[in-house]
């Protein structure tokens, strides 16, 4: 956290000891050490938080905590952000490591400050004991947090365990998925009673009271979630510990709707109380009504401005003592070092935004016909022209075709059509049965040789067009058997440095990651306030809950240059799915959007229908527990001199996902089950 609490505690630990043996050893930290002073109490909390389990640049979900951000991505767990080439990339069903010995040692940790800073009191102001015991209640609660998001009911460790001890003290079984959720909600009410409203400016990294109230309302829109919507998947998706009896996973069937309306109203309450008193505001620094690049580059900037009043709490990194590598994976092709196009959108995401044309179903329109198989390709003078009305928001988020980026055009090319116009689709069926039929397996490119594409950069093959020469699929590809290039047409801008100086590579990244900001809060405060409506419960604080949902979501779109709502959000399905599809766009690759899916169970195949926010047609993109996401694809065609697209299945390092109803919950790492007489294993597993 702080270099110089570091350096402190390595002074500490490096002491010398005595030869002395009457004497206490020098090299030895006690509490008196640390406990009892301010910069001893300072060294605790940064030894704690440097293993919180937040989900930054160094978290990914494949392998889990890990702390190395090796081949770092985005939204690449399934939920159709984003795809990867790697094996990294796959449905958010478990992790490599489970989140369980490292949280009983963190929890250790603040159990122990809680046990032992009252013998301290005299030592502190009142101000300061109590925001240390806020503290404690904070990591506490976040560890809590993240075990019941992945495993339901937990064990319950709130006090220190000594060992040696008994095997009936050292033996916790799991508690209740509805009892863990209590813990959570207590420990973070504890932690916003004792937590100092804000810090020094010195004290970037910590609690305060506002930074436990945004992550309140996440975590109980959590709760509230899954004790509502586990009813909504056969079999009630809940279940009893085989050595307990105790209801390990779910809820019971008389207490899921008390206590999702308990939970939803304690989501609200925290999110409107950081929006009343909390002092944030949306960023819009370069933002202006009338100027969509400004709206755009605003967005850009919101993401690396440490001084943006929409953070709330942020990951901070500092070149060259602690930075990542998230451009060394996921920059365009161009830029790649050692490694690119590790954050690749889909075409399914691109199509949540507004400013597309679109047919029936709404997919977006690549044809003039009434389907993509119908009519003739539409033409474009440069592939930018397709995104002319694109939502700003959108463009900050994903680097187009044609578009800049670190002051050069992203030449991204499938390949050069060289027949006749007007260009009819190169596919009949462009269903999921069909989505392995590839290009490079049409006649066109076989025999006919029309379509010319490139299988890697190095070597590719050019035409001369117009007196220049034209390599067929451009400095970034797709290139049909090279998966470090571009994937579906897209690359992903979020996150990404946007100065042209900065040379991606590994270890040279130092952009700040921000774990809880201003829009979530709003967002939050949306979607509790359609829940709590839908479930006929009365305002927690007398405002309109449809208004409050509606003004929150026509806040963040006005910033995103998007259309606003015209009417109230109304309390029924379709307007909860109003604001889950706003999430979907805006949180969209900040490590969200797998946990949303996850909490309100739509991953599943007969849940599916929900999966991005909105009702679409499941069948065009899974089959039962398969899915499969697309990409758009730009084709150069040289007797049109103009630019045409393909929405296709994703053809360049093929993926398929697979996601069912077990696994909304890990499973509890099996060593920790067969050596414990306590520990239940999931019901289902």
């Amino acid at each position: 956290m702080k270099k110089t609490l570091i350096a402190s505690l390595c002074t500490l630990l490096l002491a010398v000891s005595c030869v002395d043996l009457d004497l206490a050893p020098k090299n030895i930290v006690t509490a008196d050490d640390l406990l009892s002073n301010e910069a001893g109490m300072e060294i605790y909390l940064a030894r704690m938080y440097s293993h919180m389990p937040f989900e930054d640049f160094k978290y990914m979900a494949q392998w889990g905590y890990e702390y190395n951000g090796w081949l770092s991505a985005m939204g690449i767990e399934g939920t159709g952000e984003a795809v990867n080439r790697d094996g990294i990339c796959a449905a958010f069903t478990g992790e490599r490591t489970a989140y369980w010995g490292d949280a009983f040692k963190l929890l250790r940790d603040a159990n122990y400050l809680l046990e032992t800073l009252p013998k301290y009191r005299g030592s502190f102001g009142e101000v300061t004991y109590n925001h240390y015991l806020g503290e404690a209640y904070y990591v506490r609660a976040t560890v809590f947090y993240a075990m019941a998001r992945r495993f339901g009911g937990v064990p319950l460790v709130t006090h220190v365990i000594d060992y040696p001890a008994s095997a009936s003290e050292l033996e916790v079984p799991r508690a209740s998925e509805e009892e863990t959720w209590n813990q959570v909600l207590s420990d973070y009410d504890n932690a916003i009673a004792l937590l100092m409203p804000k810090l020094e400016a010195s004290k970037t990294g910590y609690a305060n009271r506002y930074i436990a109230l945004a992550f309140k309302s996440e975590a109980m829109l959590y709760a509230g979630s899954v004790a509502k919507y586990n009813e909504t998947v056969t079999g009630r998706l809940t279940g009893l510990g085989r050595k307990t009896g105790v209801r390990v996973m779910g809820f019971d069937s008389k207490t899921w709707e008390a206590a999702s309306k308990k939970y939803f109203t304690e989501a609200y309450k925290a999110a409107r109380e950081v929006m009343a008193n909390g002092g944030y505001s949306l960023y819009k620094k370069k933002w202006s009504a009338t100027n969509r690049e400004a709206q755009y580059q605003n967005m850009v900037d919101m993401f690396s401005d440490l001084s943006s009043p929409e953070n709330i709490y942020v990951k901070e990194y500092v070149y060259p003592t602690l930075t990542h590598g998230y451009d060394a994976y996921s920059s365009t092709f161009y830029f790649r070092g050692p490694l690119s196009a590790g954050t690749c959108p889909t075409l399914d995401f691109i199509e949540l935004f507004d400013g597309f044309d679109r047919y029936r179903d709404g997919t977006l329109k690549v044809t003039d016909g009434v389907s993509n198989t119908s009519g003739n390709y539409l033409m474009f003078d440069k592939p930018m022209d397709l995104f002319a009305n694109a939502e700003p928001r959108l463009r900050a988020y994903v680097i187009f075709p044609g578009d800049m980026f670190k002051n050069r055009e992203n030449e991204t090319r499938a390949g050069i059509y060289t027949g006749s116009t007007p260009v009819k689709p190169f596919f009949s069926d462009y269903s999921y049965s069909a989505a392995e039929t590839t290009y490079q397996k049409l006649d066109i490119y076989t025999s006919a040789k029309t379509l010319r594409m490139s299988a890697k950069s190095t070597g590719q093959d050019s035409l001369v067009v117009k007196g220049v020469k034209m390599s067929v699929a451009g400095e970034n590809g797709p290139f049909y058997e090279d998966g470090e290039a571009n994937l579906t047409g897209f690359y992903g801008r979020k996150w990404l440095n946007p100065d042209p100086s900065f040379v991606a590579k590994e270890g040279n990244s130092a952009q700040p990651f921000i774990l809880m900001r201003y829009a979530e809060v709003l967002l939050n405060a949306a979607e509790a306030a359609v829940e709590l409506a839908m479930a006929g419960v009365a305002s927690p604080d007398g405002a309109d809950l449809t208004k409050v949902a509606t003004d929150a979501v026509n806040d963040i779109r006005e910033r995103a240059g998007a259309e606003l709502l015209k009417t109230n959000i109304a309390p029924t399905s379709t307007g909860r799915d109003i604001v889950r599809k706003e999430r979907r766009k805006e949180l969209a690759l900040e490590h969200k959007i797998k946990w949303d899916l996850r909490r309100w169970r739509v991953w599943h195949y007969e849940g599916r229908d929900g999966f991005w926010g909105e009702t679409r047609n499941k069948d065009l993109y899974s089959n039962n527990s398969n899915y499969r996401f697309r990409g758009l694809y730009p084709f150069y065609s040289t007797q049109a001199d103009k630019y045409f697209f393909d929405a296709h299945f994703q053809w360049v390092s093929l993926k398929t996902f697979n996601y069912s109803v077990l696994d909304y919950y890990f499973a509890i790492p099996g060593g920790e089950v067969s050596k414990s007489p306590v520990i239940d294993q999931q019901p289902n597993r």
